[in-house]
């Protein structure tokens, strides 16, 4: 007889979705999928997109409702790209059920997002951010007595060798090579134009005179770190009482902000409205800004309106001002001067340097959208509106559950453990452990049971 040696268990060939191992879901998403579900989100999703899609011919596209959640994992994820945001879904069983994903479903490809995005206008997605911020807004989350304004700057997605002449359409390096021949340099290499270009006087590089080949929305701007690069400039109308922005409208980049400032302000109106907050003279807003919106004009339209300014106001040049008979802008830079220099003021300063600041950071910085990877103002704007969103959103949760990101809430559990002391009779474990935000020491002590 012949030793039967031990191969191995022979594995189930075909196993069924319920027997599959699974792990706990992520408590912040079955969380956030609640409170979307409550409160009906993709019936109204579908009932604002159903004007954009063919009633009886045609596959079936992606649900209206997995389009906007996958972009609001971006935010709480911090994915920059749509590629990124669909190899993260696939990846995850939480996010699968997030997404409501059947068994036999697969994770929408990244063209799937680009379809859809390029189907549905600025309007619908204006909607969605509209419907979550009247979502916060039941919570009480949304006030609508102090609105602090702010921009920032994001790099597009376009190079600034790529920009061309807007007269005879010649590209920056054509032109470096046409002056490096005409100085003396016969045949110039690409180290000979750099050195060339570095030295060379006069180099200035306008809007009014460049534009960029593959995204003629971006503008040349310098970045808030110093470089320069072809950008886009967001704006946020953040509400000081409760961190939620109010209004996150792009603009060009080579706009100041006592141009876009108008726009700003009217975007907000309009979503302070809708949810039943809208400023009136009586019962005027206020809005606080830094000194780059203050100027006379922008005062004085502010005046008798249904905003109250608190705009910082940069010291003169020459020590004092001249008003020319202008007595309206005198009034209304004084009455602003008085409230700005109040107690309230400078509280109200205070709070605008550091929600309107953080959320710059949450949106841009840790939820990746820094960088754009979309071309056309249009394009960035409608997924910035539900990027946006789901900080909004964030906003909510820490409300409800004390985290308003899932690391947030994960990194909430993490504990250390301190020292391990073992004796012939217990072992005593010692863990410092985070609680609701307050350190804390556990000491747990194992004793074996007495014979």
């Amino acid at each position: 007889m012949a030793m039967r040696r031990e191969t191995g268990t022979q594995g189930d060939l075909v196993v069924g979705w319920a027997e599959l191992p699974r792990s706990p879901g992520h408590a912040f998403y079955d969380e956030l999928q609640k409170v979307l579900l409550d409160a009906g989100f993709d019936v109204f999703v579908e009932n604002a997109c159903k004007p954009y899609y063919s009633a009886k011919m045609g596959a079936p596209s992606l649900p209206p409702g997995r389009y906007f959640r996958m972009h609001m994992v971006g935010y709480f994820e911090g994915l920059d790209s749509e590629r990124g945001i669909v190899w993260r879904c696939a990846d995850s069983f939480s996010l699968r059920d997030f997404l409501r994903l059947s068994t036999r479903d697969k994770v929408p490809d990244h063209s799937w997002l680009s379809k859809t995005r390029s189907r549905l206008p600025h309007e619908v997605h204006e909607q969605v951010f509209g419907f979550v911020l009247k979502l916060v807004a039941e919570h009480g989350l949304v006030k609508g007595e102090r609105i602090g304004v702010d921009g920032s700057t994001m790099e597009a997605n376009a190079a600034l060798r790529t920009i061309v002449r807007r007269d005879n359409g010649e590209s920056y390096r054509a032109m470096l090579e046409r002056m490096a021949t005409e100085s003396g340099i016969a045949t110039p290499n690409a180290e000979d134009l750099a050195r060339f270009d570095r030295k060379r006087k006069g180099k200035k590089l306008s809007n009014e005179d460049w534009t960029s080949a593959t995204d003629a929305d971006a503008k040349i701007a310098r970045m808030k770190n110093g470089t320069t690069h072809l950008a886009h400039k967001p704006e946020h109308a953040v509400d000081l009482d409760t961190g939620v922005i109010v209004a996150a409208p792009i603009h060009e980049a080579d706009k100041g902000d006592t141009t876009t400032i108008s726009d700003t302000l009217e975007a907000t109106k309009v979503n302070l409205s809708a949810v039943g907050l809208a400023p009136t003279p009586d019962d005027p807003c206020e809005i606080i800004a830094d000194k780059g919106y203050h100027s006379r004009e922008i005062l004085k339209g502010l005046d008798d309106s249904v905003w109250k300014s608190r705009i910082a106001e940069p010291k003169p040049t020459k020590g004092y001002l001249l008003w020319r008979g202008d007595e309206a802008a005198r009034d209304a830079v004084y009455a602003n001067r008085a409230r700005l220099k109040s107690g309230v003021g400078r509280a109200a300063m205070k709070k605008r340097g550091e929600l309107v600041e953080r959320s710059f950071a949450h949106v841009l910085d840790r939820g990746g959208m820094r960088r754009a990877w979309l071309r056309g103002r249009e394009n960035i704007a409608k997924r910035y509106l539900i990027h946006v969103a789901g900080f909004n959103l964030g906003v909510l949760m820490r409300a409800l559950m004390g985290r308003g990101t899932p690391r947030e809430l994960v990194d909430a559990a993490r504990g250390a453990i301190l020292f391990v002391v073992q004796t012939d009779f217990s072992l005593a474990i010692a863990i410092l452990a985070d609680l609701d935000g307050v350190p804390a020491m556990i000491t747990v002590i194992l004793a074996p049971e007495p014979h």
